[in-house]
């Protein structure tokens, strides 16, 4: 068998030349350098189900007589597995494509616009994926998603961590790990490879938002409040933020389409986790909104519009630039207003937490496990949100 094998010599396949015809020189074991006019290129001849079939394996010289041998080698040993080269290369050419159109950020967007974007609130979307291209596309977009490996998401990971950022690492990985769960079911990868790093990072230390939970401590928020003079959009926001306690988000994101003045209701289609919220409003907050619809609502679709550009909403900044020039720079912030009522409401005008928790815009299970939905004890609701408005003005006259 040896003497018909690797017949030709690297100066022969170099050298070999045609008198117009196809000339062919056999190495041996069905490779064949083919030679015409100038070109060179290589053919396996071999058999496969009875038929005799041919194989190209590339031009000379990109192809070398030794990478002609060992590609004929190699589908030696598909046949004698019982697979035709052809249709092995057939299948490796389909998987190259695929994976070049399964990048990480291809996929990660395909997640984005067919599911994240359409379960969570815009703002809340929008902020992951700018997590997602600042801190995982420089090292992982390009990348075929069924290669990434817990060493390359660890990589990742530490790059954050080493920074100092630890709650965005873990903020990170829980997106990374949404992405390939997305995968799994897409059928584009086989699990998700972030659970085998699961406890790699560090805990990290949970940061709650100044706020004032005493009434004597709000008491005097709340006639700063009504004292300040400040930029239209912002005051008013500012008046109503604790009357309805919502994520800063909502707020200055609130439209005037999600108003029912005739059900005295805030109708927000979908909050920071997605779920719809009905916030019901007192007389105190219809009479701000009241107040500012003649100026915003014929130039805007916000309630609170951006003073530069009509178009968007109020900047995410405002309501705490206004808390900071009134004199709460480190002690309070925008959600500061969420601590404040949950603690109220509990503790001084004594609600059941769940009311409050459902009004927070927070999932809420019955005793079966069964989560309310955004209709469940409205009209419980909708009398606490008004003692809470009554109690606010008392506060304001201590």
């Amino acid at each position: 068998m040896s003497r018909q094998l690797n017949k030709l010599t690297a100066s022969q396949v170099k050298n070999a030349r045609c008198d117009g015809k196809i000339r062919k020189l056999a190495d041996g074991g069905g490779l064949t350098l083919v030679v015409k006019g100038d070109a060179k290129y290589w053919w396996l001849r071999y058999r496969f189900a009875g038929n005799e079939r041919t194989l190209s394996l590339g031009s000379y010289p990109h192809t070398s007589l030794a990478d002609a041998r060992q590609a004929r080698d190699t589908a030696k040993r598909l046949l004698a597995q019982g697979t035709d080269p052809a249709a092995d290369r057939q299948l490796q050419t389909d998987q190259r494509k695929e994976d070049s159109e399964n990048t990480f950020s291809t996929v990660a967007k395909e997640w984005y616009d067919q599911k994240h974007a359409l379960e969570v609130s815009e703002s809340h979307a929008v902020r992951n994926w700018r997590r997602l291209e600042l801190y995982t596309f420089p090292d992982l977009a390009k990348r075929p998603i069924n290669e990434i490996q817990p060493p390359h998401v660890r990589e990742v990971l530490d790059k954050i961590a080493k920074r100092g950022h630890l709650e965005t690492a873990h903020r990170v990985k829980t997106l990374l790990s949404q992405v390939f769960r997305y995968a799994v079911t897409a059928s584009k990868v086989q699990f998700d490879i972030t659970r085998d790093l699961n406890g790699y990072l560090p805990s990290s230390k949970v940061k709650h938002q100044p706020s004032l939970t005493t009434p004597t401590e709000v008491a005097e928020l709340l006639k700063g409040i009504e004292a300040y003079q400040g930029q239209f959009a912002a005051s008013k926001a500012l008046k109503l933020s604790p009357l309805v306690f919502t994520r800063p988000g909502d707020t200055r994101q609130m439209q005037w389409d999600h108003i029912n003045f005739e059900r005295a209701q805030w109708e927000l289609p979908k909050t920071k986790n997605g779920l719809p919220l009905i916030v019901p409003l007192s007389r105190q907050a219809l009479e701000i909104l009241e107040s500012i619809q003649p100026i915003t609502e014929h130039r805007s679709a916000y309630v609170f519009p951006n003073a530069r550009d009509a178009k968007r909403p109020m900047s995410n900044a405002a309501i705490k630039a206004a808390l900071d020039r009134m004199g709460y720079a480190g002690r309070f912030t925008a959600h500061g207003f969420r601590a404040m009522a949950r603690t109220l409401l509990q503790e001084e005008l004594h609600y059941p937490v769940h009311l409050i928790e459902m009004q927070l815009g927070h999932q809420v299970a019955d005793m079966h496990g069964r989560a309310y939905n955004r209709t469940e004890f409205l009209n419980e609701r909708r009398e606490m949100m008004q003692t809470w408005a009554d109690y606010l003005d008392k506060l304001k006259l201590q």
